[in-house]
């Protein structure tokens, strides 16, 4: 936990807290910095004086876009992992024609190159909300070249952060990944945005720097700028001017977790019995950033991230030394390569479809064989490849994993392809309802299953996954969710083999009991956030993670399951972690 300047404190009898959904589940106290406000454009800047002015308008809109696409792009190069994915893409909006286009076409109508820049956003934006899914997540980042150009074009300090002098509380209605680029990380200590969800990309970033976040925060920015506040991940708070035995609590409680990190043994609960613990990455840096950390190795390999600013499918020859590094760089450990999860949030050039309607429910992961079965077939080929220049009792340690599997047939033709192509073990990702409650046929055809419960949640309830307005709707603890995975785990354990959960539910200390109890096998997540699952699982037999589990399965609600979880888990543990907001 982070603290800074705690002359503000005050010891008020019930301190103002906001809520929020936390990410994460590290604490900060500091004083709060508030980003600054988008430009205004004034009423003598909406139309254009005289219509010969059109061309050094339009020269003047399309230098200011230029130029904050070039500065994203600067800014990606030096930027971390997924910060640069995200900053690269933001660049390309920037600099996409189509943008550009609708500029010119406002200009030579009479508008002013602000109110031009202005308005053609906005349109961009209108059509990728209707899209939904992470088409809709990137409107902020495509508001934030917005606001850029506009300030560039009316001379004005560009919007964001005052550079930080001490470690600070960052604040806004929303983060952009501009703004995100611009910040000293050295001086974050957390991050809090009223907007945007668990799935957005501040949350991202946050969890993979280990920076306590809190989004959905409604009414944070009214907090006074300079106010102390707490910042409390696990218990998704923030408190304005806290009180010396909630700083004391929260203090105490990093501490406690700090010590955590330190045992890097192999995940078990308290009677040994085994539930591996792996991690989450996205490209090969962050294997190689694992080091000698608590993960047991990698659980999810996202591929699609490797290509993100790529225009054409990578080639065969392209694709192989990047997983050769990975594999390298895992040393050994079981690495789960997902292949490409393209389509609906995840939209990629090279694999860009027709328009749908709905395209969460629409080509993309697996399906993708449809319509590009090519993409596949060089994947696996590359991954095949790479794995056997392994030492050969390595290669069984490579796992791949088809997602967006709805049918044991697609199963059965996934394991076909990527092992004819020399992957020895293969599995499929359970993130429909359809493939949970055919678990026990998927299974016959794999090797192994993993639950995206992100996805299986969203699909489940039919709830945009990244709409933070119907959060509950996709709480992992909802009962019809832990109904199909545990219909999932019982399949496992019935065929004898291993049945893993990926989604981020698998960082919740709680639920890692909970799904131990209900027969999964392995757990993976972000790195940050294995010491406290790990401590979590060793302070539990298996039989009171059972116990746990039936509880949860019984109850009517979400609210009720969490409940019910607590109840029956040990006091100490719950305390040490947070767990009882």
């Amino acid at each position: 936990m982070t603290t800074a300047n705690r002359t503000r404190i005050q010891p008020p009898t019930q301190p103002p807290t906001v809520s929020g959904l936390g990410v994460g589940r590290s604490a900060a106290v500091a004083p709060l910095v508030l980003v600054r406000s988008v430009p205004a454009i004034p009423p003598d800047a909406q139309r254009l004086r005289d219509p010969s002015d059109a061309p050094e308008a339009l020269a003047l809109a399309r230098r200011a876009l230029a130029e904050v696409a070039a500065e994203l792009a600067e800014r990606a190069v030096a930027a971390p992992g997924a910060l640069a994915d995200v900053l690269r893409s933001t660049s390309d909006m920037a600099a996409d024609p189509e943008l550009a286009d609708r500029v010119r076409v406002l200009i030579e109508a009479g508008q002013g190159p602000a109110a031009a820049v202005d308005e053609a956003v906005a349109e961009i934006i209108a059509l990728l909300t209707a899209a939904g899914g992470l088409f809709a997540e990137r409107s902020t980042d495509l508001r934030s070249v917005r606001d850029h150009a506009v300030a560039r074009i009316l001379g004005l300090p560009a919007p964001g952060l005052p550079e930080l002098r001490e470690p600070s509380v960052v604040c806004a209605v929303d983060l952009s990944p501009a703004d995100t680029a611009s910040l000293d990380l050295t001086k974050v200590a957390a991050l809090v945005t009223e907007s945007g969800g668990p799935t957005g990309h501040t949350a991202v970033i946050a969890r993979q720097l280990g920076i306590p976040c809190v989004v959905r925060a409604s009414g944070a920015t009214r907090i006074p700028e300079g106010t102390v506040v707490a910042v409390d991940a696990a218990n998704g708070t923030v408190t304005a001017d806290p009180d010396e035995a909630l700083v004391d609590s929260l203090r105490a409680r990093a501490d406690r977790e700090r010590a955590l990190a330190e045992d890097t043994a192999p995940g078990a609960t308290a009677d040994g019995h085994p539930v591996a613990l792996l991690a989450n990455v996205g490209t090969v840096h962050d294997i190689e950033q694992l080091g000698p950390s608590a993960a047991e190795g990698v659980g999810l390999f996202r591929t699609e991230v490797l290509f993100l600013d790529a225009v054409q499918a990578p080639s065969r020859e392209q694709q192989t030394p990047v997983y050769a590094r990975a594999l390298a760089a895992a040393k050994g450990a079981r690495t789960v390569v997902r292949t490409l999860d393209a389509g609906a949030d995840k939209p990629l050039a090279f694999a860009a479809q027709e328009h749908e309607e709905n395209p969460a429910l629409g080509v993309r992961g697996y399906r993708l064989v449809r319509t590009l079965p090519e993409l596949l077939e060089e994947q696996l080929a590359a991954l095949g490849e790479a794995t056997r220049a392994l030492p050969p009792g390595d290669r069984a340690r490579v796992w791949a994993m088809a997602p967006m599997i709805s049918t044991p047939d697609e199963a059965r033709t996934f394991a076909r392809l990527a092992r004819a192509h020399g992957v020895e073990t293969v599995g499929a990702m359970i993130e429909v309802p359809a493939a949970a409650l055919r678990a026990s046929s998927i299974l016959a055809e794999v090797d192994f299953v993993s639950i995206g419960t992100n996805d299986l949640a969203q699909y489940t309830m039919a709830t945009d996954r990244l709409s933070g307005e119907l959060a509950d709707l996709l709480d992992p603890w909802q009962p019809a969710v832990l109904d199909l995975v545990a219909a999932t785990a019982r399949a496992g354990t019935a065929a004898r083999k291993p049945v893993g959960v990926c989604g981020e539910s698998a960082a919740d200390p709680l639920m890692a009991l909970a799904l131990a109890g209900m027969g999964v096998t392995s757990l993976s997540m972000s790195a940050p956030a294995l010491p406290a699952v790990r401590h979590a699982l060793r302070h539990h037999t298996l039989a009171r993670c059972r116990a746990i589990a039936e509880a949860a399965l019984s109850a009517p609600t979400a609210a009720q399951a969490r409940r019910a979880a607590l109840a029956l888990a040990d006091a100490e543990v719950a305390a040490l972690l947070g767990l009882g907001g």
